[in-house]
C-alpha cells in the first residue's frame, strides 16, 4: 500500500512528536494539531496576520497549524508558533512586540497546552 501524508522530514517529525507529546501529557490539543498538520498539502492551514488581530487577544498564544502569512496589519503583542512563518509576517509580528517560534518550541515550553488558541 501506497504511504500517504506529508513527505517532508521536517512535518513528519513534528507530527511524530506532537502525537508523543499529548499521549505523555494526556494533552489533546496536540493530538488535534498533529492531526491538521497530516492534512494534504492543498487543504493546509495559511493564515494572514489580519485574522490573528482579530481572533487574538494581546499577550495570547496562538498556533498555526501551518504557515503564517503578512497580509494586514498586527496591532498588539502575540506569541505565534507555526510551521512556518512569510519574512513580511516575521517582521510585522516582531515590530508589534510579539515572538515567532515552531510548534515543537511551544510543545516543550507548554507541554500541556493550557491557555493556547489555535487558528484554522
Amino acid at each position: 500500500m501506497r504511504r500517504t501524508g506529508p513527505t517532508n522530514y521536517v512535518w513528519r517529525l513534528t507530527i511524530r512528536q506532537l502525537r508523543k507529546a499529548a499521549r505523555a501529557n494526556n494533552a489533546r490539543i496536540w493530538r488535534y494539531v498533529a492531526e491538521l498538520l497530516e492534512r494534504p498539502r492543498r487543504r493546509r492551514v495559511v493564515v494572514n496576520l489580519s485574522k490573528i488581530s482579530r481572533y487574538a487577544k494581546p499577550g495570547e498564544v496562538v498556533v498555526v497549524p501551518g504557515k503564517v502569512l503578512g497580509a494586514g496589519a498586527l496591532n498588539k503583542p502575540v506569541t505565534i508558533a507555526a510551521m512556518s512563518f512569510s519574512l513580511a509576517a516575521v517582521e510585522k509580528i516582531r515590530a508589534a512586540g510579539g515572538k515567532t517560534m515552531h510548534i515543537l518550541d511551544l510543545v516543550k515550553e507548554n507541554p500541556r497546552g493550557s491557555g493556547v488558541r489555535i487558528l484554522v
